[in-house]
Order: C-alpha cells, then sequence, then structure tokens
C-alpha cells in the first residue's frame, strides 16, 4: 500500500513535467520568448521591490536568475506531486491544483509586455497535457474489482509502469522536437554572423592607456567578460531585418528607423567605460568598450524636439523602459544608437540588434537593450522601470576607484610593493588618484593616459611595506577637482559612495 501511495505523486510528478516539455515546445515553434515558466519568472522580478531586488543582486550576483528559475522549479514540481497524491482522494482536487498552476502561468503571460491570446497557446497546450497525462496514469492506479488477494491494492503496477515510461519518452521527444522546430535564436545568431558592417573599425588599445601590472583589470574589456544585467531570463532574439526604432512624442515628425538605415548613415566610435548603478564600492559591475553606432543627438534633430521636452522614455523590445534625460542625449558627449562591440555586431546579451550607450549615466537610465521605442516627453509626465521601484529618476555615473592589486586577503613580499588599480569619473575625467597606507599619509598615484573622459583610467603606485598586516584605501580626484568621498552609501537610489580599502598581509 505504501509503495501505490508513492505512485500517485509520481503520477502527478509525470504529468506536470510532460506538460511543461509540450508547452516550452509550443513556445519555441511559435517563436514565443517566454515560455510559461520564464514568463512566471520575469512576472516576479516585475513585481519584486527595488531594494529586494538589489539585496538579491548584491547576494546573488551572477547567480540571482538561476536561482530564481530553480526556485520556481522546485515549487512547480512540489504542486505536481501535491496534485498527483490528492487525486488519490478524489480526481477533482488534482485539477484543481493544475489549473491553478496555469492560472498562475496564464496571469504571467498576459501581464508580460505585448501579450496577445496567441501567447496564451502554449500555457493551454501545458495544462491539457497535464490533465490528459495524469488521467492516463491514474487510470492505471485505480482499485480493480477484479482482484481477490488480502494483499493486492487493485492496482495494474506494470500498465502504469508501461505509461509511465511512454509518457518520459514523449516528453523527452516533445521537448526535443520543439527545441528543433523553434531555432529562433539561432536563427538570429546566424543572422548576426552573416553580417559585414562597413564604417565598423576596431582600433587598437590607445597607447601607454595600461599599467603593466598583472592583476590590474584590462583595459579594454571583452564582449564574454563585459558584465550583463537585464531584467528578462531570456535575452530576446530580435531579427535585424524587422527590428525598427519608432521615435515619437513631443518631436515634430514621427521617425521610423530601420537597421539597414542606422548601417546607411555615418557611423560614430568611441571608447566608452559603463558602470552599472548596483555596482558596489570596489565591486566589477564595469567595463570598458570600443562602440560603434549612430549618434543620438542626429536622429533627434531629424525628428524635430519640441520646446518642454526634457527626457526620452525608452523601451526595449522585452517591455523594459528608461527615461533619459534629453540634455545628456543631445550635447556633445558620444551618446548613440550602438550596433557594435568591440568592432563586432552586439552580442545578444549585449542588445543585438541595437542598444543605447549613454556615457557618464548609469545604465538603468539610459543603457536600454534590445530597444525599439524612443517617446519624447517629460519627466513630470512618466515614470519608468526602475524609478517605480525606488531609485533616482536621474543617473549620472558617480566618481569611483578601486584597488585591484593586491586583493584584499592576499599576501605578498615585505619590501617594495606595485599597487594598481583604476578610478573613473565618466564625462568629466579622473586628474590625480591617491592611496593610503595603514591610515598614513595619501600618496600621489602615477595615472595611464586614456583618450577621452568617457573610458576608466588604470593607476599604479610603488610603496614599501614592512612585514605584517596592512590596510590599503584609494580615493580619486576628478578633473573639476572635486575629491572622491569618503563617506559610505549604498547603491540605492543613485549609486554606492565611499573608499575602496583591502588588508593584505607583507611577508619576510
Amino acid at each position: 500500500m505504501t509503495r501505490t501511495r508513492l505512485r500517485w505523486p509520481l503520477a502527478g510528478l509525470a504529468a506536470g513535467l510532460a506538460g511543461l516539455a509540450t508547452s516550452a515546445a509550443v513556445a519555441a515553434v511559435l517563436s514565443i520568448r517566454e515560455s510559461p515558466v520564464i514568463a512566471v519568472a520575469e512576472l516576479v522580478i516585475r513585481n519584486t521591490p527595488g531594494a529586494v531586488a538589489e539585496q538579491a543582486i548584491q547576494t546573488l550576483q551572477f547567480w540571482d536568475k538561476p536561482v530564481l528559475i530553480g526556485s520556481i522549479l522546485v515549487l512547480l514540481l512540489a504542486g505536481f506531486a501535491l496534485a498527483g497524491d490528492l487525486g488519490r482522494v478524489r480526481m477533482w482536487l488534482s485539477t484543481l491544483v493544475f489549473t491553478l498552476l496555469a492560472a498562475v502561468g496564464a496571469v504571467a503571460v498576459l501581464t508580460s509586455e505585448g501579450a496577445t491570446p496567441t501567447r496564451l497557446l502554449p500555457v493551454i497546450v501545458g495544462y491539457l497535457t497535464w490533465q490528459l497525462v495524469f488521467a492516463l496514469l491514474a487510470a492505471a492506479l485505480s482499485p480493480s474489482p477484479l482482484s481477490h488477494r488480502p494483499d493486492d491494492d487493485g492496482t495494474d503496477r506494470r500498465t502504469f509502469l508501461r505509461r509511465l515510461g511512454t509518457v518520459g519518452a514523449g516528453a523527452v521527444v516533445v521537448a526535443v522536437a520543439g527545441r528543433w522546430l523553434g531555432r529562433n535564436r539561432e536563427r538570429v545568431e546566424a543572422a548576426r554572423d552573416l553580417l559585414r558592417l562597413d564604417g565598423v573599425t576596431m582600433p587598437k588599445i590607445p597607447l601607454d592607456a595600461t599599467v603593466e601590472v598583472d592583476g590590474v583589470a584590462p583595459w579594454q574589456t571583452d564582449n564574454a567578460d563585459f558584465y550583463t544585467i537585464h531584467t528578462v531570463i531570456s535575452p530576446p532574439a530580435v531579427d535585424p531585418a524587422t527590428w525598427e526604432l519608432r521615435i515619437h512624442g513631443m518631436v515634430d515628425r514621427e521617425v521610423v528607423v530601420t537597421y539597414q538605415d542606422l548601417l546607411d548613415r555615418q557611423l560614430s566610435e568611441a571608447w566608452i567605460t559603463l558602470n552599472c548603478v548596483s555596482n558596489p564600492v570596489g565591486g566589477t559591475l564595469i567595463g570598458n568598450a570600443w562602440w560603434s553606432g549612430v549618434r543620438v543627438a542626429d536622429l533627434l534633430a531629424e525628428a524635430g524636439v519640441r520646446p518642454g521636452a526634457d527626457a526620452v522614455l525608452q523601451t526595449s523590445q522585452d517591455g523594459w523602459n528608461c527615461g533619459t534625460p534629453l540634455a545628456a542625449l543631445t550635447d556633445d558627449r558620444a551618446a548613440m544608437l550602438a550596433v557594435a562591440m568591440n568592432g563586432q555586431p552586439l552580442p545578444i546579451e549585449h542588445g543585438f540588434p541595437v542598444r543605447t550607450i549613454v556615457p557618464g549615466l548609469y545604465g538603468y537610465v539610459s543603457a536600454c537593450k534590445w530597444v525599439v521605442d524612443w517617446e519624447v516627453t517629460r519627466f513630470a509626465d512618466v515614470t519608468a522601470y526602475w524609478t517605480e521601484r525606488g531609485w533616482a529618476e536621474r543617473g549620472p555615473v558617480k566618481m569611483a576607484s578601486r584597488i585591484d592589486v593586491p586583493s584584499s586577503g592576499e599576501r605578498v613580499p615585505a619590501g617594495t610593493l606595485r599597487v594598481g588599480g583604476t578610478a573613473w569619473a565618466q564625462h568629466t575625467g579622473i586628474r590625480a588618484v591617491e592611496v593610503q597606507l595603514d591610515g598614513g599619509p595619501w600618496r600621489p598615484a602615477e595615472l595611464a593616459r586614456v583618450p577621452s573622459a568617457d573610458t576608466w583610467v588604470q593607476w599604479v603606485v610603488t610603496l614599501a611595506v614592512e612585514p605584517g598586516r596592512h590596510e590599503l584605501k584609494v580615493r580619486a580626484t576628478d578633473r573639476s577637482g572635486v575629491v572622491q568621498t569618503g563617506v559610505r552609501a549604498d547603491v540605492v537610489p543613485d549609486g554606492a559612495t565611499g573608499w575602496h580599502g583591502v588588508d593584505f598581509v607583507a611577508e619576510s
């Protein structure tokens, strides 16, 4: 009886997993980015308070989304097992559990950006699969009136196992077939690989831009190493042949730009450092790359911005949005619609085919990946994704500096020590960097040369350290003469502040 009772939750699990396989297959075939599980995960992200989301990013870092997906799957498996166990008592109870799970999926899908009835098909197919497969397995678990042995529970064990195996094999086949038929990301990747972007260059790293100290982060960040922060679980795969950007709102004329339109224009290129607002003091959510694209100011000039406008509400293909100060898009900085990163078409994770780059602003108010819509407007009339969650309306990058060598806790030889790191004050520039050893006087560091104020700068200083434990701090001064504050502030609501420090041990 105990073994038979355990088969009911197993039947619920098998039915649930089969439904997940069919729903994911249908989503793939229809090129729907959000399978029901992905849609639920993004619903959780959309409704998570800003402080909670920031804590998750700080604690889990790049594992935040895998942990979220894993948690949802664990809850689903528990629900499937519960549905199976309740079916042993009353079939309508299992139906109720499956219906509630499907309802959550339907709500998540219908509240996602650009929701259409078609996007409900994966949920419907998955729900029907749950019901049909569970009914099939439950039929083999129902008591048989032909059984007369007192130790026989009356179930057809062999029939149940055969059906369970068939369901498992069928789920695998459906998942593989759906993956094969719905290769939208692969098609977009193939289109990206075939692109030849005339006018896109990849210069060498400027002379004297690096300090040549082992352990200091590379001045140019490779695409594969560049940090990624976004709210989607599955990055949109957008075909460049169908991509369009609509510019509307407080403009004299609406403008629609295609990908080919951008490529036919004069491209602007620059070294630009991007810094996430979630980057803590001494953090690594920052990178520097060679970006190629079309100047935002030129596009807005064609649309004719009307007096009174002070913002552009940017919207991504996945529905995320941000409010960007109009002044930062139209002044002399290299704000652009980027099509290439380090001489190559943008990686999908970094916004392919087109994203917005604005030097000097944190990404949460400017770096719109997979951008498809610009509404010229006023800050007084709109709110955006992160500002609705407690972040500041405008996000200029704050001056910061970081010690890369030595790392905290490292053991180094006593005597002469080469200390190095990076500093940044985007669109203002760094004039000086100083380090402090064990609370002593601040000592100037040597700065590398950079091509513009929109990139970070490497620094190096040579210190004499005695054997023992030491504490090292760093601070910067920007080109306007402002000294970096040592007051510690959290990343919320508009970026962290404070001097970065490390502890290390010098050994004789």
